[in-house]
């Protein structure tokens, strides 16, 4: 399979994609120990230009999550997104975008470790619409998989090798007829999707579990955040959540860079409310719309423009 990219970024400079290539004796490949981001960029058509999505946070969670696994790379936060803006310019790109930086161990060989080993950093771009096609009403199982603890590998970081059990609880999930599948911690709590951070709505009150629940610190998630408390005047609480609250509350979604928001309107087979699309998911929904596009010079601060 080959994507529609003509450029990456790989070993210090932008070259032609199919140039990009790795061996199959590389360590981060035979062993898991690679970190990555996903980053988005949205066209605006009015304005014919592309907007990147709070690229500094993203970069700033890859740096985190890579002096997490021992790696060092000798770009900041600025420099990162200026080669994502070059790269972009490379392949001129005038539709929504999906940008994948990884920071991996390169060198070559057997050895299970993090020390004494080449760190390298690759970025490509590809197109990207949804992530999932029923994002305004997906129906959604508990899966029998846990949640990766952050004491076996760093839960708030995006580490290569800890999406092998995203994989086994997608699988299981999409091969069982649902959309997507939530995971428990190991305290029985509910912790996040295969790739997503959770909401719900009980009450007037929107309520997601706090960074200690083994989540991920997703940036969609923080924006979800100060978008329901400053745009919506909702009161949000972050608390561990119960199973059987899913089953019971009034509107439930989740987020993400690849998601966006996903309205969930099934639980195994229950209807969350009324079995549609609730009105503050709705809301949100128009509202992160606006902002990622440019539309919304409130938050032209989370935005860097190609």
């Amino acid at each position: 399979m080959s994507l529609p990219t003509r450029f990456a970024f790989f070993e210090g400079k932008i070259v032609p994609f199919e140039e990009a290539r790795i061996s199959i004796a590389t360590h981060a490949l035979n062993y898991g120990t690679a970190v990555f981001g996903g980053i988005r960029a949205y066209w605006n058509e009015e304005q014919g230009r592309l907007f990147i999505f709070r690229p500094y946070d993203h970069y700033r969670r890859l740096l985190q999550s890579a002096r997490m696994m021992c790696m060092e790379v000798p770009y900041d936060e600025q420099a990162l997104t200026q080669i994502t803006i070059d790269l972009i310019r490379a392949d001129d790109w005038k539709q929504d975008i999906y940008i994948r930086p990884l920071i991996y161990k390169a060198d070559m060989g057997i050895g299970v470790r993090l020390h004494n080993l080449r760190d390298a950093l690759s970025i490509f771009c590809l197109p990207f619409d949804r992530y999932v096609a029923n994002d305004t009403g997906a129906h959604v199982t508990f899966s029998s998989w846990r949640r990766i603890d952050d004491n076996v590998i760093p839960a708030r970081g995006k580490v290569s090798g800890a999406y092998a059990s995203s994989a086994l609880i997608k699988t299981d999930a999409v091969r069982a007829g649902f959309d997507e599948a939530l995971v428990l911690d190991q305290n029985g709590h509910i912790s996040e999707g295969t790739a997503m951070n959770i909401f719900m709505v009980r009450d007037g009150v929107l309520i997601t579990p706090p960074v200690t629940e083994n989540i991920l610190e997703g940036i969609t998630r923080r924006s979800v955040i100060e978008l329901a408390r400053a745009e919506l005047g909702l009161t949000v609480v972050e608390r561990s959540i119960d199973r059987t609250e899913v089953y019971i509350c009034d509107e439930f979604f989740m987020t993400g860079t690849a998601a966006q928001i996903v309205a969930v309107t099934r639980v195994d087979h229950r209807p969350v409310g009324n079995g549609s699309m609730g009105p503050i998911t709705a809301k949100l929904r128009a509202l992160f719309e606006d902002v990622v596009r440019g539309r919304n010079p409130k938050y032209a601060h989370w935005l860097v423009p190609v």
